[in-house]
This record gives C-alpha cells, sequence and structure tokens, in this order.
C-alpha cells in the first residue's frame, strides 16, 4: 500500500494515478453515492480542481483505494473560492449556507479537506489501517503546506474515529442531512503536529 500527495507539478511522475483517482472518485460519489456532479471521461471533477489543490491518494498497484482534496482557503478561481465558503455564500445549492457556525474563514495557515472517500471495493479487512494511512497522508502534506488548521465537511460519525486517528477534531457547524447522508464540519488543530 502507498500514499501519494499529487499536484499538478508533480503529477506527469505519477501516471495515470490522478486520472485514476478522479476515476475513483466518480464511482464514490456519482455511481455509489448517487450524487449529481460533473464528470467527463468517466471521472468525477468539480470548479475546485485546480493547480491551487493537492489530492491524496492511498493506492495499491495502481487501485485507488481512498482519496482527499485539499485546497487552501485563500483560493479564487472567478466566483468560486473553496467548497464549504462558497456553500456558505449561497454559490451551492447541494448544501446548506448554514453550515458553519461563524463565517468561514480565509487564511494561509488554513486548508478545507474535502471529496475524502474510502473506495467501495476496498476490502473490510484493511479498511482501518487505509483511513489511518490517507489521515496521516493529510496530515503531513497539510503541514508541509502551511496549515496549521484543516476546515472539512465530513460524515457526522467522525466522533467515533477521529481519536484513534490522533485528530485534534472539533465540530465547526450543525449536523445537517446532505443526499440523505448525516454531515457535519469540523475543524482539525494541527499545531500538536508541529514537531
Amino acid at each position: 500500500m502507498q500514499t501519494t500527495t499529487l499536484s499538478f507539478a508533480n503529477m506527469h511522475n505519477h501516471g495515470e494515478l490522478f486520472a485514476n483517482l478522479l476515476r475513483a472518485r466518480r464511482q464514490s460519489f456519482i455511481v455509489q453515492n448517487n450524487w449529481d456532479l460533473p464528470e467527463a471521461l468517466g471521472m468525477e471533477y468539480d470548479q475546485y480542481d485546480t493547480p491551487a489543490s493537492r489530492w491524496i491518494a492511498v493506492h495499491h498497484l495502481g487501485e485507488i483505494l481512498a482519496g482527499i482534496r485539499l485546497t487552501p482557503t485563500t483560493a479564487r478561481c472567478g466566483i468560486y473560492t473553496y467548497m464549504i465558503r462558497d456553500a456558505q455564500r449561497g454559490l451551492l445549492d447541494s448544501i446548506p449556507h448554514d453550515l458553519l457556525y461563524e463565517e468561514a474563514p480565509v487564511a494561509d495557515h488554513i486548508w478545507e479537506s474535502s471529496r475524502v472517500f474510502v473506495s467501495h471495493a476496498t476490502p473490510m479487512a484493511i479498511r482501518r489501517r487505509v483511513h489511518a494511512h490517507l489521515i496521516m497522508e493529510m496530515t503531513k502534506s497539510a503541514r508541509e503546506l502551511g496549515a496549521r488548521q484543516v476546515l472539512g465537511l465530513i460524515p457526522a460519525n467522525w466522533p467515533r474515529w477521529a481519536g484513534r486517528c490522533g485528530l485534534d477534531m472539533r465540530a465547526a457547524g450543525r449536523v445537517m442531512t446532505i443526499a440523505g447522508t448525516d454531515n457535519q464540519c469540523v475543524s482539525i488543530d494541527l499545531t500538536a503536529k508541529l514537531h
């Protein structure tokens, strides 16, 4: 099992890995979850897949086991910034605008985590290990990018596993049902990971 952080600057070194990640996102979000998202060539993508973002892939022999996208909260592309902030600004119909307790931050030291998934094809016997690899790489990459905090919209069952993964996580918004699943914005404090 390998874990790779992809960027527009390094994806050419990793063959089909980025395309495979977008294919796995399509399988997870469009096919399995039945979400209405953009797709082309068998890949899911959106307006936040820009050179400002990074993508973390847990993979084995070319098969994607899990993934996450990291986007700086300072990102801008046309009218868009990052998913959580744009939802709060009323730009996204599929996510309630009152998803955060406070105004969405814009700061160099805060990054957003989005499009988090573990492939439905990932065997149950290794899911916990895959999840741990995903979280470790997210934390490592975010810290290398200068993040001290990560803001994410994730399934609301996070209190069950956050401590197991060694994450200092707190609720940043209310629990809300999106596409039939309970979700919640969380803030992950990475300052303990400085060393």
